[in-house]
């Protein structure tokens, strides 16, 4: 018999569950993975290698595939520019990530994903920086490099076309955000800025015309952080006052006399800010942070150095000559390496009234009374009948507190019948002012400090020279007005760099600033200069001098004008801001006009004299659109007592005499008029390191029927790296020649950044360490105005057009990058 036999293997579906097939595992699996696998362009060029790797390895899962992954950097590389490395994965993978592996360490964002991004550094050109990429997977990791090659800083942006449009107008690509304005409150029980003239306690607001200012990082722990990107101390300078805007009606007089309402307001509207700021999305201002801080004409003072307890500084209030009240028209700044902030007295003499007869009382006092008035007549304050002497007339306020002294202190008259030494009037206020002053932003009771080693003048900036460990510091400034001079405090102290951060910053302050050499710059028409000592006893600076007998350091110092005249020191035109380039050492000076500079006074230093006309009516005359002048020290010491200097730049319109005016070669992106504000970048990232950005603001009116106010980049060079031109000056029948030295045109490497709103000047200037956030000062929009003729709006309309006119503020602004890179690159 045959039998057919049928095998089975019982392969059949006996399983009556729901649960998921094996397949639908590896489907799920499958499909997780390869989310994460990444591939994606490049959004910015760097020159770059890729790779791709393929690894495997004897896990368990010997099913899988094997990964494939690739790196690869794009774009360009050039310092302070955002770079983006791109990895792919092909295969099943768990997760990705970028790591660095050569070069100067950056700050991966976007570590852990198939993209990432940094800023490029500020390294030499040429320098490597590699990255690995890897993908690990169940069967283990598989990596892939690639790299960038740094290439040289440059500026990045296209040039803001001029412009008198009532906006803050910046490249495309960058973002403006308004931080602190006119009027913001700062303190707990004080309400929101009408902006109606109404408002009060100035103490606990913001002030007016915002002016020099410093960054300074600030840690979870209160104390100075030098990496603090996002949370920080902003320190800004309130130098004046636009009056027009600050009552409901404008200012009031009656009789004569000042409403004390209105003066106290006017008066706390002057001074220095503290406020901390902070970044989350957008820059923001804390209002109720305990480090904030108003810093007034009325804010106790201390005086420090060679001049506290001089005969020259009592008073009725401070008798002794060891303490003041306030400070005032504080315009330019300085930021110390020890995290204190330097706020300078700029032009105080015009607050003080001095009556008719001043002079005789002083005179019958003796010796010292004579000298008192060669020394108010140097520096400015003649005696006047006028009721309206004295800068807002705060001096002929009656103040409700009869035993009050705040505003009485502004009439330096002498009293009949006061002791001679001033103890018993204020004929002596006026020498508390004129001084550098030291800020310790960390400390909100700390009392500021006068530093009078550095001179008494009209003090625009103080900027410190680059510090190296064993050299004595120097400390740079300019006496803000027409023919006046350039200086130099050297410290005796040389510097020792575990002092930028002792805990006691006011006490490195007396350390460094208490006691040295104060100097004067005298520029030859070779190119050569010298710093001139500033001390008693050398050269005429004597008891014998005839024009003004010195008696002492002391009286040096007070005198700082009347020494520097009889050491014959360059008289320059106008010298403002001072910086210092961070790689080279080089000092920048901003010499802003000068329209008393004639044919017959040009010289090598200050060599044009020419007249500029306006395209509406009128013309002006002398040096109107200025220059910037820069020298470097021989051996590149900042304890030279010589120099070499050239001017980078000369101010004119475009369209003026190429031969004799327009020296720089300037066109439609980058000229400029009147230089004021100057300042270098970090060199804690790429816009302060190998070839630095400078950035100038400007104070213009000479160039105004033209274009706002306005702030330039530029990448200067080096001193001597032009040559010598003649110059023919001509004013009327008046001509003559002079010859110069002149730096390499700026060309592309000078552009104009922004123009501000109407009737405003860009001043004060500062960054984040890392440069990617950079403060700006707007001060006076709309000066010329008043309430019921506004003739700004700003800042009401940065965001758009107003439906009705408000009155301007001085404000700070914020400008970031939008790929989040350096600002300028």
């Amino acid at each position: 018999m045959t039998f057919e036999t049928i095998y089975t293997d019982g392969d059949i579906d006996t399983n009556p569950t729901a649960n998921p097939h094996l397949n639908d595992l590896i489907e799920v699996r499958y499909s997780r993975r390869q989310t994460l696998m990444g591939g994606m362009s490049a959004t910015a060029a760097a020159v770059f290698g890729g790779m791709l790797l393929t690894g495997c390895d004897d896990d368990s899962d010997s099913g899988a595939s094997p990964v494939t992954v690739t790196a690869t950097a794009g774009g360009s590389a050039s310092a302070g520019r955002v770079a983006t490395l791109t990895g792919a994965a092909i295969g099943q993978v768990d997760s990705v990530s970028w790591t660095q592996t050569a070069g100067p360490s950056v700050t991966l964002a976007g570590a852990t994903t198939s993209t990432a991004t940094f800023v490029v550094p500020g390294a030499a050109a040429g320098t490597v920086l590699t990255f690995l990429f890897t993908a690990v997977s169940a069967r283990g990791s598989v990596t892939a490099s690639t790299s960038v090659t740094v290439g040289a800083a440059s500026l990045g942006f296209t040039a803001v076309a001029k412009s008198l449009a009532d906006v803050v107008a910046v490249p495309t690509g960058y973002a403006v955000t308004v931080l602190y304005r006119l009027g913001d409150p700062i303190g707990s029980g004080v309400g929101a800025y009408a902006n109606d003239g109404s408002d009060t306690t100035f103490s606990k607001r913001a002030g007016d015309h915002h002016d020099g200012m410093s960054y300074f990082g600030l840690s979870a722990a209160g104390t100075p952080d030098a990496d603090g990107n996002t949370r920080g101390l902003l320190v800004l300078n309130h130098e004046n006052i636009t009056q027009a805007y600050l009552h409901p009606n404008g200012p009031t007089t009656t009789g004569g006399v000042r409403p004390e309402a209105e003066a106290l307001k006017e008066m706390e509207c002057h001074g220095v800010s503290v406020i901390e700021v902070n970044r989350a999305d957008a820059w923001s201002y804390v209002t109720t942070s305990s480090f904030n801080r108003r810093i007034t004409p009325l804010t106790p003072m201390s005086f420090s150095g060679p001049v506290r307890g001089a005969d020259s500084l009592k008073t009725r209030y401070s008798p002794d000559a060891t303490t003041g009240r306030g400070t005032i028209n504080n315009c330019a700044n300085g930021t110390m390496p020890w995290h204190t902030y330097l706020t300078n007295e700029e032009n105080w003499v015009g607050y003080f009234r001095r009556e008719v007869g001043d002079g005789a009382r002083r005179a019958a006092s003796g010796p010292i009374g004579v000298k008192a008035n060669t020394s108010l007549a140097r520096y400015g304050k003649t005696e006047s009948s006028s009721s309206t002497a004295g800068n807002y007339g705060w001096w002929s306020v009656t103040p409700a507190d009869t035993t009050s002294t705040v505003y009485s202190r502004w009439n330096i008259t002498a009293q009949a019948g006061a002791p001679a030494d001033g103890t018993g009037d204020f004929r002596n206020e006026i020498f508390q002012y004129g001084w550098v002053v030291e800020i310790d932003p960390f400390d909100a009771t700390s009392t500021p400090r006068k530093r009078t080693a550095l001179g008494r003048m009209n003090h625009e900036g103080c900027q410190i020279g680059r510090t190296i460990a064993g050299v004595k510091p120097a400390f740079y400034m300019g006496d803000d007005a027409q023919n006046e001079y350039i200086y130099k405090f050297v410290s005796a102290t040389p510097w020792s760099a575990a002092d930028a951060s002792a805990a006691n910053r006011l006490a490195i302050g007396d350390k460094y600033l208490d006691t040295g050499t104060l100097y004067v710059a005298k520029f030859a028409a070779d190119g050569s200069g010298q710093w001139l000592p500033l001390v008693f006893g050398q050269g005429p600076l004597t008891s014998a001098n005839a024009a003004y007998p010195f008696s002492s350091q002391i009286d040096v110092l007070i005198n700082t004008r009347l020494a520097a005249d009889a050491l014959g020191a360059t008289r320059m035109d106008r010298p403002e801001w001072t910086a210092v380039n961070p790689a080279t050492g080089e000092m920048y000076c901003t010499l802003t006009n000068n329209s008393s500079r004639t044919v017959a006074t040009a010289d090598a230093s200050n060599p044009r004299a020419y007249v500029d006309p306006k395209t509406t009516t009128g013309q002006t005359t002398g040096n109107a659109n200025g220059h910037i002048i820069r020298l470097r020290e021989t051996g590149d010491t900042s304890e030279a007592t010589t120099f070499a200097w050239d001017i980078y730049a000369f101010g004119a319109g475009s369209d003026l005499d190429a031969t004799n005016i327009n020296l720089s070669g300037l066109d439609a992106s980058n000229d400029f008029s009147s230089p004021d504000g100057l300042w270098f970048g970090l060199p804690s990232n790429a816009s302060g390191t190998i070839a630095p950005v400078m950035w100038i603001e400007t104070d213009d009116s000479a160039y105004t029927d033209v274009t706002n106010c306005m702030l330039l980049a530029s990448v200067p060079g080096i001193v001597n790296d032009g040559g010598t031109r003649t110059v023919t000056n001509t004013i009327g029948a008046a001509t003559g020649s002079v010859t110069t030295r002149i730096g390499k045109a700026p060309g592309a490497a000078l552009r104009r950044f922004l123009v501000g709103p109407k009737e405003c000047e860009i001043t004060g200037i500062h960054s984040t360490p890392d440069g990617r956030s950079l403060f700006v000062n707007i001060q006076h929009p709309g000066e010329n105005g008043g309430p019921t003729n506004i003739t700004s709006s700003w800042p009401a309309n940065q965001a758009g057009a107003v439906t009705a006119p408000s009155r301007p503020r001085s404000s700070t602004i914020v400008i970031t990058k939008t790929d989040g890179g350096v600002v300028g690159l």
